[in-house]
């Protein structure tokens, strides 16, 4: 084991879902890899759904995977949640999110509708509506609470009732979207007291200070995800965990 890997205990074993729980209408174990996949026989209409990891909450660790995602699709990798049972296989706490490319024309459309303004890169300080081709992925997003934390880009305070802050920017979208390629990326979560470090490709894509003491996640389970939406393959392996 090189010294990077050392104190990472694998969480996957790379041929079943031992130590994983979900529904395994849309969960399933192929080629060495965790995939989650909606059909048009299977569509999600309500919520999304979660393969939750059964070896016990975490609170402050490092977290490392590869991910790979279909162009239409939506997944992501939760942490520090609360596993719901009603309604089932559902979780609530951050999320670093991931999408396809074809996945921004929704996404985008939903900040329009809601009015959502993000930072002008161009004009530091400055807020515009959200440009065609805005990604998703690491976004740190709270499943079923606050929603999002911290756009792709953004170094982010959030601060009682969840309001949202960008404090300084890690790059432009553009930059952000060239990080990501259409097949395997390697996502590393480090979360460490109220700081959340999201990475993509060895590149750090959001950072969240979140001093919302009232509605902030410090301890909870892992998980990960696929959407609701059209058809789509999540693809999740060599998931490795370093508790602090």
């Amino acid at each position: 084991m090189s010294a990077e890997e050392s104190g990472f205990t694998a969480l996957f074993d790379g041929k079943s879902l031992q130590g994983w729980e979900g529904d395994t209408t849309y969960w399933r174990v192929e080629d060495g890899a965790i995939v989650g996949e909606v059909t048009e026989a299977t569509l999600l209409k309500d919520y999304n759904s979660f393969l939750i990891f059964r070896g016990g909450p975490v609170r402050d660790f490092e977290l490392r995977l590869k991910y790979r995602i279909s162009p239409q699709g939506n997944g992501g990798v939760n942490y520090r949640s609360q596993s719901l049972y009603e309604p089932k296989w559902t979780m609530r706490g951050y999320q670093f999110d991931i999408d396809g490319p074809q996945w921004s024309a929704p996404f985008t459309g939903w900040l329009r509708a809601t009015g959502k303004k993000i930072p002008d890169w161009q004009n530091p300080g400055s807020l515009m509506d959200p440009p065609s081709g805005l990604r998703v992925t690491g976004q740190n997003y709270d499943e079923l609470g606050r929603h999002i934390l911290a756009l792709p880009g953004e170094v982010a305070r959030v601060g009682a009732g969840g309001s949202s802050r960008v404090e300084a920017l890690l790059g432009d979208q553009e930059l952000v979207n060239s990080l990501v390629n259409s097949d395997w990326n390697e996502l590393r979560i480090i979360a460490r007291g109220n700081i959340l470090i999201h990475i993509v490709n060895n590149h750090v894509v959001s950072i969240v200070i979140d001093d919302d003491v009232d509605s902030r996640h410090d301890e909870g389970d892992i998980g990960i995800q696929v959407h609701v939406g059209p058809p789509m393959k999540a693809e999740y392996r060599d998931i490795r965990l370093k508790r602090f």
